[in-house]
């Protein structure tokens, strides 16, 4: 049994480090800030939490594993929270997010 949560435990514990990965990609390739801060929120909630799950399942303390939930429920709370108030913030300063052409004409048809 301690053979089978090991390995789910590294599947988390990697599965994370790879969205934490894959969200620094998302931005430094996305063209803009909105796109940019959705592969960073979105990454950074789902990687947390699977490392943090991924910590919890090795952990031997009960009173570590009340610390790692309590820090998940944390991010979980404010990670969301920050991504929904930097955008908005964004879109009261005026920043436009970026639409392709066919889309962006069709917009402007609509004004």
């Amino acid at each position: 049994m301690e053979g089978i949560l090991n390995i789910v435990s590294w599947f988390l514990l990697v599965f994370g480090g790879f969205l934490c990965i894959s969200g620094a990609v998302g931005l430094l390739r996305f063209p803009d800030f909105f796109t940019r801060m959705h592969a960073a929120s979105v990454t950074d909630t789902l990687a947390t939490a699977m490392i943090l799950i991924g910590l919890f399942i090795q952990a031997e303390s009960w009173l570590v594993q009340v610390k790692l939930v309590m820090v998940l429920l944390f991010v979980l709370l404010t990670s969301p929270t920050a991504g929904h108030a930097l955008v908005m913030a964004a879109l009261h300063a005026g920043l436009e997010p970026v639409l392709p052409k066919q889309k962006q004409a069709s917009v402007e048809a609509g004004r």
